[in-house]
C-alpha cells in the first residue's frame, strides 16, 4: 500500500490517506474493521505511520524527493533545522516535484548535457527539437537545483537559458504537472468568461472603489469595435484581481516606448510589462505593441504578441522556477491554479474564491 501511495505522491494529506484506506477495505472486505463506523479508520492511521517509515527507507536508498528532507534535527544533529520546518515537498499539485536522475546518468554527465543546451540556444537558428530532447534529459538536475539549491533566478536562467523560450516554459510545466499549460488555461478561461463578464458588470453597477475601477475597465471594453477572444481574455484577467479585492501596483507595469528608452521595472518581484506607444493612465491595453514577463527586476520573456499569453507564461514560471505567488495576488493565482488549471492541492478554498466558484454555477 505504501508503494502504491508513493506512485501518486510521497507526502499524501490525511484526506489522501483516508481515500487509500477506504479503497483497501473496498477491494478486500475481509479487512473491514467491525469496531469502526467507517470500517477503515484504524487502517488510515496505520498507513500514515507506514508512509513515514517508508519515506525514511527511500531517503536512505537515495530517492531525491524524500532525501532532500532528511538529515534534520536529531540526537546526533542537534543544530539542524526542526524536522517539520521548511520541508521541501510539493505544495501546488506538482506531480514530478523532485524526480531521480535518469538511469545511467549522474550530476557530472547531465552537466555536460547542460553545456550542450547552452550551445544550442546560442545558435542563430535554434534546433528546438534537439533543445527539447536535451531539456527532457536534464529535467531531474534542474529540479534538484531549483528546489534544493540557493541560486538567484537570474543566475539560474543564465545556466538554463532555454527556459526563456516560451515553448520550453510550457514543456517544463508539462513535465512538472502533466498538464498542457496553454490548452488547459485557455479552454477553461473561455468556458468561464461569459459568466465572469456578467459578474464583473454586476459588481461595476454598485458603488465603491472596486466598482469604479471595474466600471472604467468595462467602458474601455465596450468602446472596442471588435471584441474578440483575446480582448475578452485581457479584460477578465485584468478584472479578476479587482473583483477579488486584490491590488499589486508593481504587477501590472506599462512602458510607453515613445516616452522612455528603458522600462521602469525596479522593485518588481514578478509582473507583466505591457509595451505601448500611446499615452494612457490605465494599465489595461487591448492592443499593445507587445508584452513581457518580469521576474526579479529582469525581463525573462519578451516580445509576446498577446497580453494573455504573457499571463499564461508567468503562471507557468511560478512552477518552473518554484516561485511563490505575489502576496497581494494570492487569491487571483489560486483561482487560476485550482479553477482554471485543475491543479488541486487538497487545501480548502478561501471564502472569496468559494463564493466566486458558486457564482459561476448560478444561472445567467
Amino acid at each position: 500500500m505504501a508503494t502504491a501511495v508513493m506512485h501518486f505522491k510521497p507526502y499524501p494529506t490525511e484526506k489522501n490517506i483516508a481515500m487509500a484506506a477506504e479503497a483497501l477495505v473496498t477491494a478486500h472486505p475481509c479487512l473491514k474493521e467491525k469496531s469502526s463506523e467507517s470500517g477503515w479508520y484504524g487502517w488510515k492511521w496505520s498507513l500514515q505511520y507506514k508512509m513515514g517509515n517508508f519515506r525514511s527507507k527511500l531517503a536512505k536508498a537515495g530517492c531525491l524527493e524524500v532525501a532532500v528532507n532528511s538529515g534534520r534535527r536529531s540526537l546526533n544533529n542537534p543544530d539542524k533545522e526542526h524536522p517539520h520546518q521548511n520541508v521541501k515537498k510539493a505544495k501546488r499539485a506538482e506531480v514530478n516535484y523532485l524526480p531521480n536522475f535518469p538511469k545511467g546518468q549522474d550530476a557530472t554527465s547531465l552537466e555536460n548535457v547542460r553545456l550542450q543546451i547552452m550551445q544550442e540556444v546560442e545558435r542563430s537558428e535554434k534546433n528546438l527539437v534537439m533543445i527539447d530532447k536535451l531539456m527532457q534529459m536534464t529535467f531531474a538536475l534542474r529540479r534538484l537545483e531549483i528546489v534544493k539549491g540557493d541560486l538567484m533566478i537570474g543566475e539560474f536562467l543564465q545556466k538554463w537559458p532555454a527556459l526563456r523560450i516560451d515553448s520550453q516554459i510550457c514543456a517544463e510545466f508539462h513535465r512538472i504537472t502533466n498538464v498542457n499549460l496553454r490548452n488547459q488555461f485557455y479552454s477553461e478561461l473561455d468556458n468561464l468568461t461569459p459568466r465572469l463578464l456578467i459578474l464583473l458588470r454586476q459588481k461595476a453597477a454598485r458603488t465603491g472603489k472596486t466598482s469604479e475601477a471595474l466600471s472604467g475597465m468595462l467602458k474601455l471594453y465596450d468602446k472596442q469595435q471588435e471584441q474578440d477572444a483575446d480582448i475578452r481574455r485581457t479584460l477578465v484577467l485584468h478584472g479578476l484581481p479587482i473583483y477579488l479585492r486584490e491590488e499589486e501596483p508593481q504587477f501590472f507595469k506599462v512602458w510607453n516606448i515613445e516616452e522612455s528608452p528603458e522600462p521602469d521595472i525596479s522593485n518588481t518581484i514578478v509582473g507583466i510589462l505591457t509595451i505601448v506607444n500611446e499615452n494612457s493612465t490605465t494599465p489595461m491595453h487591448f492592443s499593445p505593441v507587445s508584452a513581457a514577463v518580469v521576474v526579479e527586476d529582469e525581463l525573462v520573456v519578451g516580445d509576446i504578441a498577446k497580453w494573455a499569453d504573457a499571463f499564461v507564461l508567468l503562471f507557468g514560471l511560478f512552477y518552473v522556477l518554484h516561485l511563490d505567488y505575489p502576496k497581494n495576488l494570492v487569491h487571483t493565482f489560486t483561482f487560476v491554479q485550482k479553477l482554471l488549471m485543475g491543479l488541486e492541492d487538497g487545501k480548502q478554498l478561501k471564502p472569496c474564491l468559494l463564493r466566486l466558484k458558486h457564482d459561476q454555477l448560478l444561472p445567467e
